[in-house]
């Protein structure tokens, strides 16, 4: 039976504990021997990341009771925390290693042998933000694991190194610094985790320096290895300043395959070093970006943006054949021929696959979602074509009639240009509007901004558009997955063209009639709270918005207030600091608090270290100087960091979220506790 209401009264199964329990997605999947491995949110296990594994009889397991919490802190933004290796000849079978968060030291544990424990292989430094690891690769005949090494030498957020090193397997580092071997010296200032060729002899490995980001230009470097483990002089084989290499793997041939955006998107070449330094010891050229040879040749991504440590956009197998994420928008999981370019798509429903693959024999594994499903664990046999779902199986908590229906929408922008846009209307299949009534529209604004808001289920945005509230997330100028010149929009024009397309969508839902003009709002969190607040702060679209963990202040963020891995970001978002001091002035919400009329619920951690507290207590401390009665709300969470991971934050966050919509747009939701707005 229909009931009719009016939008965002409407009754709805998805309330906000769902929605956080199903909060966050599996990442980082790996083979252990021929078991898939993966970690998993556990949001009621005060947010921690499990590490789980699939057994042959294809049932799960939690390898690591809580609190153990499998997450890297490097770049803050940490990346893969653990790996694994099966040891067939070894009674105690697997070795898994892997960070952990409290203590971020790098640990070895056994999971088969009863009564194990894990033990530290790292020692615990007290000089600023301690010793931290990510992206382990395990090197289990040599005695040894490969990480990155995020070494602080001081106490400030800048006072740090890091280097690719080799830690000891048998513990002998565990309390010694002195006996971790560090391979490339800090010459660089970000590295990944140098890859081993297939016969022992070299290793590869991206590195940059401020003020790059990973997107803008990155090295590829190539070095030989001793007998005794140490590495030679490193050379630039591919990258540079307007060259963003995003991953390296070899072949099983010992040729070298990586990803690099050289044509305006992340393609895939190969390098054949085989006798390479043979060549040049006779004389010869050696290798060069010249001589990398294009795998496929398309307008498509096949990388992206390096946020994290240790993603993975492609894997080669071991026929030759290399496993590839790639797509424009959306992604596909495929299999490319290197000979012929060819890429054959595996089937299925999914119209999103992360970048984490791994492969073992002719299976691969990876980790896809649909409009229909949350992310999950899949896995593709290439030698039948068939796919599966192995992990963290997607399961309808409510009646899937209530899911959004989106509709993938490219609008018109100022200047002519495209903006891509996913729209969700409000859709139950209990309740209909009253007749003549427009919806409200909420603009939802992705993080990075170097971003991209994917394809898939989310039951946040269901929250709304069950209840009768719409969504437009927007890709926005300067996401990612369109190519790098739709990246390169948002060059010194942050502030201006991700405001400006955001408020494009809007205001094309309202001319369109497919939203209420009057009762449009925005949000966003990190760079998308930045979004969110400058529009508020410069345009008069919308009638509030919610700012989440944001950045609010250029000049302080430029000047020391956030970590080292964005510190020079806003050198290329804005424009050099030292050049443009009054853009920077010009752009912050918090010095154009006098121009804000729009009530606003502002949400923060008070662990944050990327986007801190003190920015958004100087924007209030400016709003309410100036003495004008602007509704607002400020809720700051204990133990929280950037991003929300616990159940019981995005519980508060969320309700508190739909209560500002209905205040301000007069909707009735039933079961929302009433957010106090100070006036």
């Amino acid at each position: 039976m229909l009931h009719t209401r009016e939008y965002g009264s409407w009754t709805s199964p998805i309330d906000a504990g769902l929605a956080a329990a199903h909060d966050g997605q599996p990442e980082y999947v790996g083979f252990v021997g021929t078991e898939a491995w993966w970690t998993e949110p556990r949001p009621t296990e005060a947010g921690r990341r499990a590490l789980v594994r699939r057994l042959a009889d294809g049932t799960e397991r939690s390898v690591l009771p809580a609190p153990w919490n499998v997450r890297s802190r490097v770049i803050e933004y940490g990346g893969r925390p653990w790996a694994g290796a099966e040891r067939p000849e070894d009674p105690r079978g697997p070795l898994v290693v892997f960070v952990n968060f409290a203590d971020q030291r790098l640990y070895a544990y056994e999971p088969d042998v009863p009564g194990a424990e894990p033990r530290p292989l790292t020692p615990v430094s007290d000089i600023g933000g301690g010793l931290r690891w990510v992206d382990p690769q395990l090197h289990v005949e040599r005695g040894e694991v490969w990480c990155v090494l995020e070494e602080f030498t001081g106490e400030g957020p800048g006072d740090l190194r890091r280097l690719v090193a080799a830690v000891p397997l048998d513990g002998s580092a565990a309390e010694d610094r002195a006996a971790v071997r560090e391979r490339t010296g800090d010459t660089h200032r970000f590295v990944t985790t140098a890859r081993l060729s297939p016969d022992g002899r070299r290793a590869a490995w991206i590195a940059w320096d401020h003020p790059r980001m990973p997107w803008d230009g990155t090295e590829l470097l190539l070095a030989e290895v001793a007998d005794d483990g140490t590495f030679g002089p490193a050379r630039t084989v591919a990258g540079g300043a307007e060259e963003s290499v995003c991953q390296v793997e070899w072949a099983p041939d010992g040729g070298l395959l990586f990803s690099s955006d050289r044509s305006g998107w992340w393609n895939l070449y190969r390098l054949d070093v085989r006798g390479e330094w043979e060549a040049r010891q006779s004389g010869g050229a050696g290798l060069g970006a010249a001589a990398a040879r294009p795998l496929c040749a398309r307008d498509e991504e096949f990388g992206g943006p390096m946020w994290k440590l240790g993603l993975s956009w492609f894997k080669p197998l071991e026929a030759g054949l290399v496993a590839v994420v790639h797509g424009v928008g959306a992604t596909a999981l495929g299999v490319l021929d290197p000979e012929t370019g060819e890429v054959v798509d595996a089937a299925g429903p999914w119209t999103a696959w992360s970048s984490t693959l791994d492969v073992c024999g002719s299976r691969v594994v990876g980790v896809a979602a649909s409009p229909r499903t949350a992310p999950e664990v899949v896995e593709l046999d290439i030698g039948t074509g068939h796919t599966r779902v192995i992990g963290a199986a997607h399961d309808d908590p409510v009646d899937p009639a209530y899911y959004p229906e989106p509709q993938i929408r490219t609008f018109d922008g100022p200047d002519g240009r495209d903006i891509h846009a996913h729209i969700y209307p409000p859709h139950s299949p209990t309740h209909v509007a009253t007749a003549g009534e427009l919806p409200p529209y909420v603009v939802w604004a992705h993080g990075g901004p170097t971003g991209h808001a994917p394809l898939v289920l989310d039951l946040e945005i269901a929250y709304f558009t069950s209840r009768g509230i719409g969504v437009a997330e927007v890709n926005y100028g300067g996401s990612t997955g369109y190519g790098r010149e739709y990246r390169n929009r948002l060059r010194e024009q942050w502030g201006v063209v991700d405001v400006e397309d955001c408020a494009a969508v809007a205001l094309a839902l309202a001319e369109e009639g497919t939203a209420d003009r009057e009762r449009l709002a925005i949000r966003g969190g990190s760079a998308g709270g930045w979004t969110s607040a400058a529009s508020l702060t410069s345009t008069d679209v919308y009638a509030c918005g919610t700012i989440i963990y944001p950045i609010l202040d250029l000049t302080g963020w430029a000047e020391g207030e956030t970590h080292d891995f964005e510190s020079q970001y806003l050198e290329s978002l804005v424009g050099p600091l030292a050049e443009v001091p009054a853009r920077y002035a010009e752009r912050s919400p918090a010095e154009h608090a006098d121009r804000l009329s729009a009530p606003f619920l502002l949400l923060q951690g008070l662990d944050d270290v990327i986007c801190p507290p003190v920015q958004c207590e100087r924007f209030l401390e400016r709003v309410e100087s100036e003495g004008r009665r602007v509704p607002h709300a400020y809720i700051a969470f204990e133990g929280e960091g950037h991003g929300f991971r616990r159940a019981d934050t995005m519980i508060r966050a969320l309700e508190a979220e739909l209560s500002l919509y209905a205040q301000v747009f007069g909707l009735h939701p039933s079961g929302v506790p009433a957010l106090e707005l100070t006036k």
